[in-house]
């Protein structure tokens, strides 16, 4: 799977769970102290996101990392 492809599944995670809380990008950006067009662009999959803030977002959002994070099929870990 390419990157850009996980940066669109994990904008498409982030923008449902966002949706089924009902939360506005604004209110969203301010619980995780991000500027909101830089996450409208990661929700388009446009901007990749270092580990803190993918943390600060599921924090934000009070949900599991997992329900943020794309599935990847075929993948072990050691």
């Amino acid at each position: 799977m390419l990157e850009d492809d996980l940066a669109k599944l994990f904008g498409l995670n982030l923008k449902m769970a966002r949706l089924k809380r009902n939360i506005k990008q604004e209110d969203l950006c301010a619980m995780a102290n991000l500027d909101r067009s830089y996450l409208s662009r990661v929700e388009r999959g446009k901007n990749k996101l270092t580990l803190d803030k993918v943390y600060a977002l599921a924090a934000a959002l009070d949900c599991p990392l997992s329900e943020l994070l794309p599935e990847i099929r075929g993948v072990k870990c050691n």
